[in-house]
C-alpha cells in the first residue's frame, strides 16, 4: 500500500474476500541523505494513510525500509544516466527491482506469512494465464481503463514475480474507484493522485533536485541548421530529446533534437514541427522478454514481428515492425514519431499483451 486511493480500494477488494491478508508499506526515500532529519517528509504522510486504512478495513500492516536498496538498484543507475546527458525512466525499474524484486523476496522471510505469497498493487492492469506446452504462464494484459493504463511501468517485471502478483484494478475505471472509496467511507477517499518522480516529489522542479547530486557541467547549445551557438546549458541532464530549450533572445522557440554527449553539446531546431525531430526508427540492447525462454519466432522473419509499442507511459501505442538485429532490438515505426530520447524505455504489445520491453540505445 502507498498511501493512495487505489492501493486502499484495492485492499478493500482483497478484505472483502477469503484471503490470509496483511498490508506492507515500502519506505523507498531516505530524505536524511538530502537534509539530515526526516521530521515532516512525505512518506510519513503516506504511511499515517496506510495505517489509518487498515484500522477501518481491520487488517495488519507493517513497513518495510527498502530505501537502501532503492538507493543501489534504481537511483545510483538513475544518477549515471542523467550525469552521461540520458534520459531513464526510474519507476520503471523501481517495480522490477525493488517492488516486485525485493520486496517479493523479503515477504517470504517474514514470520507467519506463506513461503510463497501473493503480492497485490493497486496498479491498473490485468493478467490471465496462458498455457505453453502444457504449463500456464502468466501474461501482463493492459487494463479495462485504458486511460489508467500502468503496463507501461511493469513491462520489466520477470516472470517468476509476475506469477506472484494480482492486479484488483484490472476491470476497474478510475472514475469507479473514487466512486468505492467514497462509498466505503475510506479515509483516502479524497486524496490527490499523487504524479512525477517519486524522490523528487510534486513540490520541487527536477532541476533543483538533481543539482544536489550533480554539479553543474555548462556546455554550448548550437541551432542544428546554422551551426551557430544560440545559449549555454548548465548539463545536459537538464534537456530531454522534444523539449523546449529555453534559449532567450530568438525570434522563435526552439527544441532540443540532439545531445552530443562527448562534446556536452546540445542541439536545437526552431519549431514544434520540424523534421529532424522525429525519428523512424530505434535500437535497443539488452532487451528483456517477460517470457525470457520464449521470445517470439516472428523476430527473425524477414518482416519482422508486426506489433504495437510505446516509448512513454503517456502515449497511445502505435504500429511497428520489431526485429532481432545481431545482440540488439529494432523497431521501425509505421510511422515517424516525434521527441524518441535515447534511455527511455520501449515496450512492445501484441494487441493488449504487454510481452517486455528494453532501453533504448540509438534513434535513427
Amino acid at each position: 500500500m502507498s498511501g493512495g486511493v487505489d492501493s486502499s480500494v484495492t485492499a478493500k477488494l482483497l478484505a472483502d474476500k477469503d484471503y490470509d491478508l496483511s498490508a506492507v508499506f515500502m519506505r523507498n526515500w531516505d530524505t536524511r541523505d538530502e537534509s539530515g532529519s526526516d521530521h515532516g517528509c512525505e512518506w510519513e504522510k503516506d504511511w499515517e494513510d496506510v495505517r489509518r486504512v487498515c484500522g477501518v478495513l481491520d487488517i495488519p500492516c507493517k513497513m518495510m525500509d527498502l530505501s537502501r536498496e532503492y538507493w543501489t538498484r534504481v537511483f545510483e543507475p538513475s544518477l549515471k544516466f542523467w550525469e552521461n546527458g540520458i534520459t531513464p525512466n526510474p519507476d520503471v525499474w523501481c517495480n522490477k527491482e525493488v517492488k516486485f524484486g525485493v520486496l517479493l523476496d523479503r515477504l517470504t522471510e517474514v514470520p507467519g506469512l506463506s513461503n510463497t505469497p501473493w503480492l497485490a498493487t493497486g496498479h491498473y492492469a490485468n493478467k490471465d494465464w496462458k498455457y505453453d506446452n502444457g504449463v500456464p504462464r502468466p501474461r501482463l494484459l493492459r487494463p479495462r481503463d485504458v486511460t489508467k493504463d500502468q503496463t507501461y511501468y511493469l513491462s520489466s517485471v520477470p516472470e517468476r514475480s509476475l506469477f506472484r502478483a494480482l492486479f484488483p484494478l484490472g476491470s476497474i475505471t478510475k472514475t469507479e474507484v473514487r466512486e468505492l472509496a467514497v462509498k466505503w467511507n475510506l479515509p483516502t477517499a479524497a486524496r490527490q493522485e499523487s504524479m512525477g518522480i517519486c524522490f523528487v516529489g510534486e513540490k520541487r522542479k527536477f532541476h533543483d533536485f538533481i543539482s544536489q547530486y550533480i554539479p553543474p557541467k555548462p556546455g554550448p547549445i548550437i541551432d542544428l541548421e546554422t551551426g551557430l551557438q544560440v545559449g549555454e546549458h548548465a548539463g545536459l541532464w537538464n534537456f530531454t530529446i522534444g523539449q523546449g530549450a529555453k534559449v532567450k533572445g530568438l525570434k522563435e522557440r526552439t527544441f532540443v533534437v540532439r545531445k552530443d554527449i562527448p562534446k556536452n553539446i546540445i542541439y536545437v531546431v526552431p519549431g514544434t514541427d520540424h523534421s529532424a525531430l522525429y525519428a523512424q526508427s530505434l535500437t535497443i540492447r539488452d532487451w528483456t522478454w517477460i517470457w525470457a525462454d520464449s521470445p517470439p519466432i516472428e523476430l527473425m522473419h524477414p518482416g519482422g514481428l508486426k506489433a504495437r509499442m510505446k516509448f512513454r507511459h503517456v502515449m497511445s501505442d502505435i504500429g511497428c515492425s520489431v526485429y532481432s538485429d545481431n545482440d540488439c532490438i529494432r523497431i521501425d515505426f509505421d510511422e515517424p514519431q516525434k521527441a524518441v530520447a535515447p534511455g527511455q524505455v520501449a515496450t512492445i504489445y501484441i494487441e493488449d499483451w504487454c510481452l517486455g520491453c528494453g532501453i533504448i540505445v540509438e534513434v535513427a
